[in-house]
C-alpha cells in the first residue's frame, strides 16, 4: 500500500439518537465529537437517525396504517366523480361485432 493516500481507519462509535445503543466499530468516517466508551477510553462518535435498537423492523414496534379512513378520504375527495363514471360504465351496452 502507498502511504499518505488512504483514509484514517480508526475505531469509531455509532451511537443511535432514539434509542440507547451504541456499538464500536472500526471505520473511515471523519468526525469531530468524542465520546467516552465503556473501556475508559475516548474515541470519535458518529450519531445515526436509526439502528437495529429503533428500527421498527426488528424491535417489532410496527405502526399500521388505518386504511379505512384512507378509503373514507378517498371517498371524500373523488365520491361524486368516481361514482359517477363507475355508473356510466355500467350503464354502456356492450357492441356485438
Amino acid at each position: 500500500m502507498k502511504d499518505k493516500i488512504h483514509p484514517d481507519y480508526r475505531f469509531v462509535v455509532f451511537k443511535d439518537k432514539t434509542a440507547d445503543f451504541a456499538i464500536l466499530t472500526r471505520s473511515t468516517i471523519r468526525t469531530t465529537e468524542k465520546i467516552k466508551w465503556e473501556d475508559g477510553k475516548e474515541y470519535p462518535v458518529f450519531y445515526v437517525d436509526i439502528s437495529s435498537a429503533s428500527h421498527p423492523f426488528y424491535t417489532g414496534r410496527q405502526t399500521f396504517v388505518d386504511t379505512m379512513g384512507r378509503v373514507d378520504k378517498f371517498r371524500k375527495k373523488f365520491g361524486e366523480k368516481y361514482q359517477s363514471t363507475e355508473k356510466e360504465t355500467k350503464k354502456k351496452p356492450a357492441k356485438k361485432s
